[in-house]
Order: structure tokens, then C-alpha cells, then sequence
């Protein structure tokens, strides 16, 4: 019976393996290629859209750097969002141009709920359909300065949502912010990437994204704790393409403690689950009913994307304890069936370490011209301990499962500015 239970354990998680094998095929893709988008013919109207939350430390450098972008200042306009501040967010954005609103409401408090305040309020000042398009971003974040150009680039070649290049303020400050970005690395390559140069759907992950205004004229409804998978699998669902403007980069800020990392991968864990409980049928039943065959098949990526497998993995490993105890209590089983079932485990577990060792080293070469200069030391020392990122987040999926989880803010303090990073931006606005 125990042979039974964990070969047919076994199959399922075999097939859930090959319903997403072509995944490779994005892998090798992503190595030598990626869309690139022609010259716009026109420069669009576009507002960029900012929830920020008592980050009045770091507001002021996004918005310089959004001030020195090469885009006519006519054509974009910022918002931003004081969400349930007690600093002087609001005041710091009003002084560095923006348009500010200010809410209170502690009983609705993810980032979600603060942009659908925003969206109503540009509703009723402005007009959704006054701006052609909206980029949303965080309050960490830093743009290039010809971010906005190469997003209008993809915007005017037709695409309805795009999302960019995600780079690192505080790469190399320790072990955790470079698991960070690493993983955001590894996202380009192995998935953004192939799936632009294919016209599918990638998947927008938090901020750093373009959309058309078409996509809110109802206003912005995704309020759980990962908006950006709810918005992500809605699109699609929609029958919408995400695409990747690999020439559009921005920088954001990266936890460095492991308090902060593992509350922000337990909310994204709780996130995932929620959305694929919200969009896992409706993704599913759009493969079969869609009666475009790319839409059919970004359904079922998508579903790959949004499908809790590492939970999945990690209930089938206790399970296989757990039978082996319950035989050796029961039925005489010998003990060391227990420690047969653990050494399976551990060596599936070592086998996925040395994978994202694997990932961390091909993005540290595939992306050594976008890398910021550092010793070879770190970057060993980072492919030794970029594996941990995938442990945190499977213990985080598991706690997840269990826990009620609420939104707070993660804290971002970094002084850098866009002109640490590109001296040539604050060359051109003198």
C-alpha cells in the first residue's frame, strides 16, 4: 500500500513537472534573444502612477528621477498616493511636483486598495482616458533616464501591457538583497524574455509595469496581497498579451533583513494562494473555451505560473514521513524506512539547490553588463546562498497555508539616486 500511495504521489508531481517542461525552452531562448521594439512614431500621453506609505526617505529620489526622464514633461504627469502616512510622504512629493492625495483607512491597507483610491480620484479630477497610458511604481524605485521613452516605444508598437528591466539599488549589500536580485534576474532570462519574443503573456511582478487605460476605465479592482498576480492572470484571462521591454530599466530597493524578508515572502506566498484560488479555474477553463489559440495556450502558462507546486512538493514530502512512521508504529516497519524517506527528500532538495546555484551563475553571465561591478568573492558567495531564496519562499508557501497574513509596508531607507548610478542623467539636465 505504502508503494502504491507514493508512486501514484510520484506521478502527479511527475506530470505537474511535464505539463511545464517547454519552460526550458524559454530558458535557452531568453540566453540569445529577446523583442526589441522600433523607433516610436509617436509619443503618447502617459501618467505614472505611485502608493507610497511613510517613505517620505526615498520618495524624493523617485521623483527626481522621474523629472530628469528624456520624455517631454508635458506628456507625463505623476501621482502618488500618501497611503496611511505619519511622516511627511505627502509633503515631499507636493514639493517634487507631483500630484498627492492623502488616505486614511486602516481597515482596507494593501497596495492595492491604495492605487484603487488613487485611480477613483484621477477618475474625478482628470479622466482615466485624459492619459493614454499608466506605469505604476513604488516609492523605492529608481528610473533611467530614458526609462519612460523605451516603455512608449512598446506602448505605440501596439502592446496593451509591458513590463521592464528590474535592477538593484543595493545589489551586492548582503547575501539576502542579492537573492533578491537575482531572482528578478532570473526572471528576465528565463521567462520574460522568450515569452516577449514569442508575443505571449509574461508576468508583471509588482511594479516597474505599463498598461493602457483601457485596462481601468472601470476603475482598479485588484486588492489582494499580491495585486500584481490577480492583475496579471485577469489580463490574460482577457485575452491580453504582457510583454518585456528589456530596454527599459529601473532600480528598486531590496530587503537586507531577514525579519523583512521572510514577512514580505510569507504576504507573497499568502498572495499566490489567494489568486490562484480567485483565477486558477477561470485560467483553466479559458484554455478549452478561448477560441484563439495563443490565448488558449497563455491560459494554460499562465496557470503553470500561478499553480502552488512548490506547495504541492512540500505536503507530498510529509506525507511520505509521515506514512513511514505510521508503518513503523503500526506494523513493525524497520526505522530506517523513516531515514530511507528523509535521505529521498534531502537528495530532491540538493538536487534543487545545485539547479539555482546553476540559475545564479548564468545570470551573473548573462547579465554581467547590467551587474554593477563587484569582487568575484561576492558573486561566489551569492551563487553559494542564492538557493536559500527558494528554501525561505517554500517555508514561507507552508506558514502561508495556515496563517491569516495582513499587508504591511516593507521599510526602504537607501540614499542612493539615479545619479549614483547613471552620473550621464545628471549630466544631461544641466
Amino acid at each position: 500500500m505504502e508503494k502504491q500511495i507514493l508512486a501514484v504521489l510520484g506521478a502527479i508531481g511527475a506530470l505537474l513537472s511535464a505539463l511545464c517542461c517547454y519552460w526550458s525552452v524559454y530558458t535557452v531562448i531568453g540566453l540569445f534573444g529577446t523583442r526589441k521594439f522600433p523607433k516610436a512614431k509617436k509619443q503618447h500621453k502617459i501618467a505614472i502612477v505611485v502608493a507610497a506609505r511613510n517613505e517620505e526617505a526615498v520618495i524624493g529620489n523617485l521623483l527626481e528621477s522621474i523629472r530628469k526622464q528624456d520624455y517631454p514633461a508635458e506628456l507625463l504627469t505623476t501621482f502618488v498616493v500618501a497611503d496611511n502616512c505619519t511622516d511627511q510622504t505627502a509633503q515631499v512629493a507636493r514639493n517634487h511636483g507631483a500630484v498627492c492625495y492623502e488616505r486614511f483607512d486602516n481597515d482596507h491597507r494593501t497596495k492595492g486598495y491604495a492605487l484603487q483610491f488613487l485611480f477613483e480620484r484621477i477618475r474625478r479630477d482628470f479622466g482615466i482616458e485624459s492619459y493614454e497610458a499608466y506605469i505604476i511604481f513604488d516609492a523605492d524605485n529608481l528610473l533611467k533616464q530614458d526609462f519612460v521613452s523605451r516603455m512608449n516605444e512598446a506602448f505605440d508598437a501596439g502592446e496593451k501591457i509591458v513590463t521592464s528591466y528590474r535592477n538593484t539599488k543595493n545589489f551586492d549589500e548582503n547575501w539576502i538583497s542579492a537573492s533578491y536580485a537575482l531572482h528578478w534576474l532570473r526572471t528576465v532570462r528565463l521567462e520574460h524574455r522568450a515569452r516577449s519574443l514569442f508575443g505571449l503573456a509574461t508576468r508583471i511582478q509588482g511594479t516597474g509595469f505599463l498598461f493602457s487605460n483601457e485596462l481601468v476605465k472601470d476603475g482598479w479592482k485588484y486588492t489582494s496581497l499580491t495585486e500584481d498576480r490577480a492583475f496579471s492572470a485577469d489580463a490574460v484571462v482577457a485575452g491580453y498579451s504582457i510583454s518585456y521591454c528589456n530596454a527599459a530599466q529601473f532600480y528598486d530597493e531590496q530587503p537586507v533583513s531577514m525579519k523583512i524578508a521572510m514577512r514580505q515572502r510569507i504576504r507573497w506566498a499568502k498572495g499566490h494562494l489567494q489568486a490562484f484560488t480567485e483565477t486558477g479555474w477561470l485560467l483553466f477553463k479559458h484554455i478549452f473555451t478561448s477560441k484563439s489559440a495563443p490565448v488558449s495556450f497563455m491560459s494554460y502558462d499562465m496557470l503553470c505560473i500561478v499553480a502552488p507546486r512548490a506547495l504541492y512538493s512540500i505536503f507530498v514530502n510529509i506525507l511520505k514521513v509521515l506514512i513511514s512512521v505510521f508503518l513503523w508504529l503500526f506494523f513493525g516497519r524497520p526505522f530506517g524506512a523513516i531515514g530511507l524517506a528523509l535521505i529521498s527528500i534531502a537528495k530532491s532538495y540538493g538536487r534543487r539547490y545545485l539547479s539555482n546555484m546553476e540559475a545564479a551563475l548564468y545570470v551573473f553571465i548573462a547579465e554581467h553588463k547590467r551587474i554593477k561591478p563587484m569582487p568575484l568573492w561576492k558573486k561566489i558567495w551569492f551563487i553559494l546562498t542564492f538557493p536559500l531564496f527558494d528554501i525561505i519562499g517554500r517555508i514561507a508557501t507552508f506558514i502561508a497555508f495556515f496563517k491569516k497574513v495582513e499587508w504591511k509596508p516593507i521599510p526602504h531607507n537607501s540614499s542612493v539616486t539615479i545619479d549614483d548610478i547613471h552620473p550621464e542623467s545628471e549630466k544631461v539636465t544641466k
